[in-house]
């Protein structure tokens, strides 16, 4: 009975060890905790080696309706664990393309596979890249998502007491960070962007750990697009008035060449007949108050 008691108490004191080791990879029971960031950077893409910025910004000109290029932006850490799926990545890039497929101002929206941008940094980059696919512009995804992992005092205890399944020990909280932004390779200019965020916390049992960790990462990614998606079309309504108001620091343009921004998207045609009707305004004016003269006579 005392051989049997002993070989007990030994193997709950190894289960105890391998479960804490487990869980945080080191001995730190009862506070385990962890931190991984997966992200890929508009500016380090742009940018790349430390690359000085322009001295003055180029004013941009887009001839609508554009031929779009869409793409997320390789991760800046190769060898990063839990990188962005593949197959999520052009889930994400078909949902953003299907929301502005529709706009008069597009004619095609191209998802452009991460890889082709992965030798190619900087704005010389790019430029081979849009004339590879033959669009006018880049929409470039970019993101930014860190987890937190922290293991309580029954991370330990449900391996030895309770079992794996029934009580969870682990918490993670995700932040996500995803923002698209439509760039000009040619004048070396962003023309608009905005992102979106989301954050959530969740907790697991060692055995399920990973699985529902991807699971939050996933999910965290897909919320943080759709607001992405809503923000960005709130800048777009934005951006567009001002192109109409002639606001704009970007000069807007028919293939023909002809400018559509507020004022000066009048020609030569548009403009004599603007001044046509305004003559007749004044001549009609003038008349009106002669009328008014003669009978107050």
């Amino acid at each position: 009975m005392r051989k049997i008691a002993l070989l007990v108490l030994l193997l709950a004191t190894t289960t105890q060890v391998a479960g804490c080791v487990a869980v945080g990879h080191t001995l730190c029971w009862p506070n385990c905790s962890s931190r991984s960031q997966n992200a890929s950077s508009l500016v380090s893409f742009l940018y790349p080696n430390g690359a000085a910025l322009p001295d003055q910004n180029s004013v941009p000109e887009l001839r609508i309706p554009l031929r779009v290029g869409l793409a997320f932006l390789p991760s800046s850490r190769a060898d990063v664990p839990g990188q962005l799926d593949p197959v999520l990545q052009e889930e994400l890039l078909e949902r953003v393309r299907r929301h502005f497929m529709d706009r008069k101002f597009i004619s095609e929206i191209t998802i452009i596979p991460a890889y082709y941008l992965r030798d190619s940094k900087g704005y010389d980059g790019l430029a081979g890249v849009q004339r590879l696919y033959g669009v006018d512009v880049m929409a470039l995804v970019s993101y930014d998502q860190v987890m937190h992992e922290s293991d309580n005092e029954w991370s330990l205890a449900y391996l030895t007491i309770v079992g794996a399944y029934v009580v969870r020990g682990s918490r993670h909280d995700v932040t996500t960070l995803v923002d698209l932004a439509v760039v000009d390779a040619e004048s070396r200019s962003l023309i608009l962007r905005a992102g979106g965020t989301d954050t959530r916390h969740g907790n697991t049992t060692l055995i399920a750990s990973e699985v529902e960790q991807r699971q939050s990462s996933n999910d965290g990614f897909s919320a943080a697009t759709d607001r992405m998606v809503e923000h960005f079309d709130e800048a777009l309504g934005q951006f567009q008035a001002q192109i109409r108001d002639g606001t704009s620091r970007v000069r807007v343009a028919d293939k023909s060449g002809k400018v559509l921004n507020g004022g000066g998207a009048c020609g030569t045609p548009e403009a004599a007949l603007l001044a046509l009707l305004v003559g007749l305004r004044i001549r009609k004016r003038r008349a009106q108050g002669v009328r008014s003269t003669d009978s107050g006579s």
